[in-house]
């Protein structure tokens, strides 16, 4: 049997979601690869950034670049780079339904998105706070983790950890809210999900992570804030009596030095700019983002819809190009289960 493929949802169509898939397959062929979007946008975008492009069926082998496989997917309104149109609302989120349902039917093993604009979609009548929320919602997960990762070389790490991971316990919240979302039940939820994903989809025999404190200095034995005493410590013993390796409560302007990189395979972050902007420091535009606590493997690019650079023939296809790789190596066994 034939492996299931990955499918990409290239995102706003007036951002550089399309030029990146575009511009990828010229470097080699996609065969694992089915772009769910509206064959004229990819056809009129290629013309623009003046690349080859062909389009074949998703079903028909690719051996060649700049051949892109394709479920279409209409969009009700023009595009036009730069100019995003409230009017392709639905279409965004059609397409994120119609990919989440095959891969939940087994169609596609994994799900990578293209950037989208938030405020679009809030436009075009649909609350909307990011992908990662709309794609819980969409699989009836209760509980998911916004992850990011990027290749990292450290020279006192071993093999296993070249790459930086930060795991999320809130993503995006406004940051006076973030200390009432930090609960033990939602700590103990997600740490939980980090541990497990890490070993089941990541290969991890005995996965160690590093969790960040709230606040500075870790909270400073109380004195600069008591959530690391209240809540974040419990937590922590109680997983590491059910035999997790983890390390903290950490003080988060120490925890990312490569001699603690070197110690585990994750660093939790309590919030999206506290561990974000490392991450983003070391690999912008060759990172990813991961969905953790889904039912199906998605990976993401870790930038936005980059407007200005949309038909510019500038886009960087880095994070991209490591989004499905990330992808294939988290379903190297959905491969495996496929040819046998």
């Amino acid at each position: 049997m034939i492996a299931s493929p990955l499918v990409y949802c290239p995102g706003e169509p007036a951002g550089i979601g399309p030029d990146i898939i575009i511009t990828l397959a010229q470097q080699f062929p996609l065969n694992d690869v089915v772009t769910l979007a509206d064959p004229d946008l990819l056809l009129q975008r290629a013309k623009i950034l003046r690349l080859p492009l062909k389009l074949v069926d998703a079903k028909t082998p690719v051996t060649q670049r700049a051949t892109l496989r394709i479920v279409a997917a209409t969009l009700p309104a023009e595009v036009s780079c730069g100019q995003p149109n409230p009017q392709n609302a639905d279409y965004l989120l059609n397409s994120l339904s119609k990919a989440v349902r095959g891969c939940q039917e087994g169609h596609y093993r994994a799900l990578i998105t293209g950037p989208l604009h938030k405020g679009v979609i809030n436009q075009g009548g649909t609350p909307f706070t990011g992908h990662t929320e709309y794609l819980a919602e969409l699989c009836a997960s209760t509980e998911v983790v916004m992850m990011l990762a990027a290749p990292y070389h450290n020279p006192l790490a071993p093999p296993q950890r070249q790459t930086l991971r930060v795991p999320l316990i809130t993503t995006h919240l406004p940051l006076r809210e973030v200390p009432q979302a930090v609960t033990a039940s939602r700590l103990e939820a997600r740490l939980t999900i980090i541990l497990q994903s890490l070993k089941q989809q990541f290969q991890l025999k005995a996965p160690e992570i590093a969790v960040c404190g709230l606040n500075p200095h870790a909270g400073e034995d109380g004195h600069l804030g008591q959530e690391e005493d209240i809540i974040i410590k419990p937590v922590l013993d109680k997983l590491r009596q059910q035999g997790w390796q983890i390390i903290g409560p950490l003080p988060a302007d120490t925890a990312f030095t490569p001699k603690q990189l070197a110690r585990c395979d994750a660093v939790v972050a309590m919030y999206h700019d506290q561990g974000l902007p490392v991450l983003k420091h070391i690999g912008f535009n060759h990172g990813v983002n991961i969905t953790l606590g889904l039912p199906i493997v998605r990976t993401s690019v870790d930038h936005g819809t980059a407007l200005p650079l949309a038909g510019t023939g500038r886009a960087d296809y880095g994070s991209l190009n490591y989004a499905l790789k990330v992808a294939r190596e988290m379903t190297s066994a959905l491969i495996h289960d496929d040819i046998s």
